[in-house]
């Protein structure tokens, strides 16, 4: 059922996210009266899942069986339908290669821009109708794994600076260090202010090792559930449990593996308590649990109105388009081999949540269509930046591209995007496998 739970909001998002982007480029091309032949989401190749043409429409609306994208097919272009018989006619006055240079930069740009306002709507939503909730990294400690204490980094210690940047979000520590390419990160440990200098050739490391900052976690009770073996137990609200059966331990992750060893098990556990100090007889569950919430340090939650969310939205939307950058930038930088944490769409499933949730899956979908906005600004032949770079290339020269140019062009930007799609369901495939 969680499989199912995913793919259905896979599907669900790129189709949504597949028919904004090319709803731009249709916006554009009927505002300067360009005709657009189809109109498909998904590819077809030879075979509909579904068509329709509206009687006096010069466009056809499907769904193609091959679920890799769509496309919006204006004529007078070279695209990736690769249609170039019609572009040996002489160009018609409809036709996207007889509209003036700004108006074809316009409607190249149309996904984009409709991708990015888009996430624009999406976030001011979920800022007005949830607010903004993240982990402070005031005051809270850092619980590391095997590749973060390599570093240097211990358990328990503070990050205070990144370079010369007060890190506000716990949750974006490492993505902070790894975007930016730290040298070096300035730490609180035991009353001391230390600087770990950072080693550059982990970047790539970094980003394939999840969870290096872990919240360290004090064991602090919120709550004992009804169901809880120990509901009864006596335990209150702000307890901190700091050893079970004599074996101490300062945070809930290091509890894990004592509770596991007594699972189904009667423990005595040692209970912080205001000034005292308590013993007190505990039951370990079958599953090596206590059956407790614990208290989550440092959430910090911002309150939006509609109107402030506006502005809360857009400079959102920038800062993700900004991070999303700098993450292009590490991939295609070898050194990182960054490249190796690229992924398909068993990557996009597996951010997708297992339960549906509305903010969950809103969230995403926004992220998601800043990704596609700036994946398809990139200068490639066959994306939207390619044939951008094209049109201002003859905006600043008054040279535009041969139709030959443009059609060679285009073959092997589709080449380069297999093989972009080669690695990523490489990388998947070596994840699953390992």
């Amino acid at each position: 059922m969680v499989v199912l739970i995913k793919i259905i909001q896979v599907i669900l998002a790129l189709s949504i996210l597949i028919l904004i982007h090319e709803f731009g480029h249709f916006c554009f091309a009927k505002l300067f009266k360009i005709r657009v032949e189809k109109f498909y989401l998904f590819f077809d190749a030879g075979f509909a899942l579904f068509r329709f043409k509206p009687k006096k429409s010069e466009t056809e609306y499907g769904i193609g069986w091959l679920p890799l994208g769509g496309y919006c097919k204006i004529a007078g272009m070279i695209d990736e339908s690769m249609d170039t018989e019609a572009m040996k006619s002489e160009p018609k006055p409809w036709e996207f290669r007889s509209k003036p240079a700004w108006q074809r930069l316009l409607v190249m740009a149309g996904g984009v821009l409709f991708n990015f306002i888009f996430a624009i709507l999406v976030y001011i939503g979920l800022m007005a109708g949830w607010g903004e909730s993240y982990i402070s990294n005031e005051n809270n400690s850092i619980y590391v794994n095997e590749l973060a204490y390599d570093m240097g980094f211990r358990t328990g210690d503070r990050i205070l600076m990144i370079d010369d940047e007060k890190p506000e979000r716990f949750e974006m520590l490492q993505a902070d260090i790894v975007r930016n390419t730290a040298d070096k990160v300035t730490i609180l440990r035991d009353g001391d202010t230390l600087d770990i200098y950072i080693d550059h050739s982990k970047i790539g490391d970094m980003l394939n090792s999840t969870g290096m900052f872990s919240l360290a976690v004090p064991f602090v009770i919120d709550t004992v559930m009804e169901t809880s073996v120990n509901h009864d137990a006596g335990l209150a609200k702000g307890d901190r449990i700091i050893s079970i059966d004599g074996e101490k331990f300062e945070y809930v992750q290091d509890s894990r593996k004592i509770l596991a060893a007594h699972a189904g098990s009667a423990v005595t556990a040692e209970v912080i308590r205001g000034a005292d100090t308590l013993a007190m007889p505990l039951q370990v569950d079958t599953s090596g649990l206590l059956g407790i919430y614990t208290q989550l340090p440092g959430i910090e939650t911002r309150e939006y109105t509609l109107w402030s969310a506006v502005p809360a939205g857009i400079r959102h939307t920038f800062t993700t388009i900004g991070s999303y950058v700098q993450d292009l930038k590490l991939v295609f930088n070898p050194s990182t081999e960054a490249y190796k944490s690229v992924g398909s769409f068993i990557t996009i499933g597996q951010i997708f949540p297992s339960k549906w949730n509305w903010y969950g899956f809103l969230n995403i979908l926004a992220l998601l269509s800043i990704m596609l906005g700036v994946m398809n600004l990139l200068p490639i032949p066959a994306l939207d930046g390619g044939h951008i770079v094209f049109t201002l290339y003859e905006m600043i020269t008054g040279k535009k591209p041969s139709d030959k140019f443009l059609a060679g062009a285009q073959v092997i930007g589709m080449i380069l995007l297999f093989a972009i799609m080669i690695l990523a369901f490489g990388n998947d495939i070596g994840r699953l496998v390992r």
